[in-house]
């Protein structure tokens, strides 16, 4: 068994490594940028090693500055997480070059199915049923055109070194084609270097389905069921579940069945996902249901299977690589109940999903609810660098009903401030008729998503209550002996001002301000101070940063006329791109922003003024 275990990783996944780790009596070391000097899986290590500036790839993206922090501590092994070098070939090949163990799949696995086309045509011959498509190797626009048409339209392209939404265009009519390709082949060539793509029929009622597969270094293959990821917002999973509603047992056997077989294609060691998409427009069923992609590690969402299973994934992977066969044999493997996890982000959905970074003032989730996986603290800081996802919640139930309703009053329970969160939309999510159905299918956010992205608001008791815990005894006027004391006042609600109804005496000591939580937000409530109103909204023309990031494009120069909606710049934080645009029709009066400059939140950096008639 591995005695010292270096994780490549951070955040909730390099603390979710740790807890199992620990408890199987292995030491561990992380490793964590200037940025990550106070995070938990930090705190958590047995030992930690700094590897660089906060920008990952200067730091977590370097694969020799983590080998050689492993062989400085004396680790044995190196587990990859996910995201980052997890499934990277060149660096598995680097870590076994070391003389150290690899905790995941041989990098002849990882180069086999990093690929789509070439994955694609793999699993062809082995049996497992391919979304019909074009794959091959002549990349002509004109002929890919002809192959999108005699595949017949709505057809989608994707990159063939994709991943994450990236590299990835619906196209429903043929005269849209050539753009598509084009935009489709430049964002891949950006983000991967390498601009190929293939084409494959558009699936109109898709569901995300996707299969655990666990190998080791004996020749067993098992899976631990499905999962179902339908519910996403731009290619990006949002709720996971296990298992799949609606999922009888005979496809259930037949898309296990392929699963195996794939990932026996591939000589697979360790934790690895077979994806498929499934055309649910009439049901889950076998003939309907193909392969579209194997991660070749441990997913994002691999709680959910740990949940219906009983089984340590984590334990798993540390067993095998270190040369011990599956734990368990396939038919000793059930499911039991129902599983899902949300993931709760630090953005705000009601303004278009920006990522919101601070500190955490307060950090409260109902860990004694269900099952919470998260790298984070009260009092520590959300940074712009990395992904937002600041927790994983999870709920276990007999049945998918009892599990949804606990997930539910979970993310009610939860209390973040002031970093935004998008636990208020997952609630709206989980409540969507089409979600209390087992009935969703990837689309659903894109067109519902307005309704569930509309900024929560307290209730009025809920304001009440808060701001009679607020205000003094001495300021209660109106008082009169059996008559009802309700009166209005005014109070800064986040900085806009509200009325608020009080009733009867207040607090004996005041308050400065309050928090008031509900239904997974939180707000703070100031008495109301004539000077204490906010200004600077574009309205006036004043474009801030809305948070820290990078100017990543100018699009603008001063004296530009612009119209409204115009973008002018794109800032860059926490891997997601953020257009600014113009709020009204006018002219560029002043320009602070330079393409690749770092600006901090509520930086000046656009004046627009409207032109005189």
């Amino acid at each position: 068994m591995i005695n010292s275990l270096l994780i490549a990783n951070r955040g909730e996944i390099a603390c979710r490594i740790i807890r199992t780790a620990r408890e199987m009596g292995i030491r561990t070391v992380a490793v964590y940028s200037d940025a990550d000097a106070m995070a938990l899986h930090v705190r958590e290590a047995d030992e930690a090693v700094h590897i660089g500036p906060s920008p990952a790839r200067e730091s977590y993206l370097v694969g020799e500055k983590i080998i050689a922090a492993a062989k400085a501590t004396g680790a044995e092994a190196i587990h990859p997480g996910y995201g980052f070098l997890s499934e990277n070939a060149e660096f598995a090949q680097a870590v076994a070059d070391a003389g150290l163990v690899w905790v995941g799949p041989k990098p002849s696995s990882i180069t086999a199915m990093g690929l789509k086309d070439a994955a694609k045509k793999l699993m062809a011959a082995a049996g497992v049923p391919v979304t019909p498509g074009y794959m091959g190797e002549n990349q002509d626009a004109a002929f890919l055109a002809e192959q999108a048409a005699e595949i017949g339209y709505p057809v989608l392209i994707k990159a063939v070194a994709g991943g994450g939404g990236k590299g990835m265009r619906k196209v429903d009519d043929a005269a849209d084609f050539a753009d598509m390709l084009a935009s489709c082949q430049r964002e891949a060539a950006a983000s991967f270097g390498n601009d190929h793509v293939l084409i494959e029929k558009y699936i109109l009622t898709p569901r995300h389905i996707e299969v655990q597969v666990f190998g080791d270094t004996h020749g067993n293959v098992v899976h631990l069921f499905e999962r179902d990821c339908s519910l996403q917002r731009r290619h990006q999973k949002v709720i996971e579940e296990a298992p799949a509603p609606g999922m009888d047992e005979a496809t259930r056997a037949d898309l296990c069945a392929a699963a195996v077989r794939a990932a026996k294609a591939v000589d697979y060691v360790g934790a690895g996902t077979i994806e498929f998409i499934a055309d649910a427009s009439e049901g889950l069923r076998a003939d309907r249901i193909w392969f579209m992609e194997m991660n070749t590690r441990l997913q994002v969402e691999h709680p959910v299977t740990e949940e219906i299973t009983g089984v340590d994934l984590v334990e798993w992977q540390l067993r095998v690589a270190s040369g011990e066969p599956i734990p368990l044999r396939q038919e000793e493997l059930a499911i039991n109940g129902w599983a899902m996890e949300a993931r709760l982000y630090a953005e705000d959905p009601a303004k278009g999903f920006l990522p919101s970074i601070g500190t955490l003032e307060l950090f409260q989730l109902p860990e004694h609810m269900g099952r919470v996986d998260t790298g984070v603290y009260e009092g520590a800081e959300v940074s712009p660098f990395y992904d937002p996802m600041i927790a994983k919640v999870i709920a276990w139930g007999e049945d998918r009903e009892e599990a949804r309703e606990l997930l539910s009053e979970m993310l009610e329970e939860s209390a973040i401030w002031p970093v935004k969160t998008n636990s208020a939309f997952l609630i709206n999510a989980l409540d969507h008729p089409d979600f209390v159905a087992g009935t969703v299918d990837t689309g659903l956010i894109g067109r519902d998503g307005d309704a569930m992205t509309e900024e929560p608001v307290p209730t009025a008791q809920a304001l009440t209550n808060a701001a009679m815990a607020m205000v003094p005894r001495s300021l209660q006027s109106g008082f009169r002996l059996n008559a009802p004391d309700v009166r209005s006042a005014p109070f800064l609600l986040d900085g806009k001002r509200v009325e608020v109804e009080l009733h009867g005496p207040g607090a004996d000591e005041p308050a400065p301000a309050m928090l008031v939580a509900e239904s997974g937000s939180v707000w703070q409530l100031t008495p109301w101070r004539a000077e204490g109103s906010a200004g600077g909204a574009a309205s006036d023309g004043a474009i801030l940063s809305p948070m820290p990031g990078k100017v990543i494009a100018v699009d603008v120069a001063a004296g530009d006329k612009v119209t409204k909606g115009q973008k002018l710049l794109t800032l860059e934080a926490m891997k997601m791109e953020h257009s600014l645009t113009a709020p009204f029709d006018g002219v560029v009066a002043e320009l602070n922003a330079t393409a690749g400059a770092q600006v901090q939140v509520e930086a000046l950096l656009v004046k627009i003024e409207k032109e005189e008639a």
